[in-house]
């Protein structure tokens, strides 16, 4: 590992961060376990709290709220592969084009609290809605709400990451599923079991962080439809950034062929029996609505770490530094006032299960490892914004 150090190119780094960027990547080549708890130097810091992370999901909302208009089974789950392909870019390469290199987010703190909303509008009918709770800090968990009502799309999920160092890469083992339903004209809900790919941290050594997609993820249909989304990322010595191949098999009954979807999953795709383009996210993304900093309430994300983004962003790292720290001694002395209360912390928009029936149930057609996972059930009881 030494001699990866060795060769470490430092040009992306601000000189003034040199020395501690240096004295990380030691601590990485040394360290074994869960990275999550290592301190990361500043100038890697994002502005932006892990609990914003979810509006990822529907930065593309006419494609979330296009699930419905799927007149088959088949229709809908193409639908469903489309808009998660079109997710993918949102939330694992845009720290890239808007800062240079992928940063690390701000660790929530429990009980913070994100709301948000896309405008209704020809396109994607009804107002589309996201509320997120950080309902764990040890382990990080998130959980998450997006809804169309007037569409019926609705998507639950949480996620926590388990991170770790291997080969000059840290590996990024995200843990949780998500769970999209439809509601049909019929009266009948479709509901499709989302897992999640793992990642690849690369460029560390040249302090220019990316990230890669690895192995394979799913999505399986209540109708039997599997998405089977492999990825391939660019290797030491060859390999093309961020490419894909998506194979949509149909369930046991229906017999035609399956279709398969290749391309680069942060710019454009095609499905190969037909040619045609079958995602496209070179256009701008619509950005979430959300409430002015003075009517945000003191455990929503944006005005909690005010003052830590407005350092970070400005260069001034002290002062980042100071505000973090702040905030994180008081989470401590929360923590061992409830301790010595004999109280716990009681989520506020989220219930957790510790078995999943519908992960359970729609696990069991692809195999799902694991065979069972925990779940958090959404309360109904979140904001509602002004249209």
């Amino acid at each position: 590992m030494f001699s990866f150090i060795g060769l470490c190119s430092t040009q992306a780094v601000p000189a003034a961060q040199k020395s501690s960027w240096t004295s990380f990547l030691k601590s990485l080549a040394g360290f074994t376990g869960d990275l999550s708890a290592m301190t990361a130097p500043p100038f890697i810091l994002s502005p932006t709290s892990l609990t914003e992370f979810p509006a990822y999901w529907c930065e593309r909302p006419e494609l979330f709220a296009a699930i419905a208009d799927g007149k088959t089974d088949q229709a809908r789950a193409l639908a469903v592969l489309k808009w998660f392909i079109s997710t993918l870019k949102g939330q694992y390469t845009s720290r890239n084009e808007s800062m240079g290199s992928e940063k690390k987010p701000l660790n929530p703190v429990l009980g913070e609290l994100f709301y948000g909303y896309w405008p209704a509008n020809a396109a994607r009918g009804g107002k589309t809605t996201l509320v997120v709770e950080q309902v764990s800090h040890h382990p990080p968990i998130t959980a998450y709400r997006i809804e169309n009502l007037e569409k019926g799309v609705i998507l639950t999920g949480h996620s926590a990451q388990k991170t770790s160092f291997s080969g000059g890469s840290i590996i990024v083992k995200q843990v949780g599923h998500a769970v999209l339903t439809v509601s049909l004209p019929s009266g009948e809900t479709e509901e499709y079991l989302i897992t999640l790919p793992r990642l690849r941290i690369d460029g560390l050594w040249f302090g220019s962080p990316y990230i890669e997609l690895a192995e394979t993820n799913y999505i399986q249909s209540s109708t039997g439809w599997l998405s089977t989304i492999e990825y391939k990322g660019k290797g030491y010595f060859s390999g093309k950034s961020h490419t894909f191949k998506a194979t949509l098999t149909p369930p046991s009954h229906i017999h035609t062929s399956p279709h398969v979807i290749e391309g680069t999953w942060h710019t454009t795709s095609k499905d190969l029996h037909s040619s045609a383009t079958f995602h496209d996210v070179t256009s701008p993304k619509v950005e979430i609505t959300v409430a002015p900093m003075e009517e945000q309430g003191e455990w929503e994300s944006r005005k909690l770490w005010y003052g830590v983004a407005k350092g970070i962003r400005e260069g001034d790292f002290e002062s980042a530094a100071t505000f973090k720290g702040k905030i994180e001694n008081e989470q401590r002395q929360r923590r061992r006032d409830e301790s010595a209360g004999g109280a716990t912390w009681e989520l506020k928009h989220f219930k957790h299960v510790e078995h999943d029936p519908v992960y359970e149930r729609l696990g069991k057609l692809f195999k799902a490892n694991p065979p069972t996972e925990d779940g958090y059930v959404y309360l109904g009881n979140g904001p509602r914004s002004e249209s």
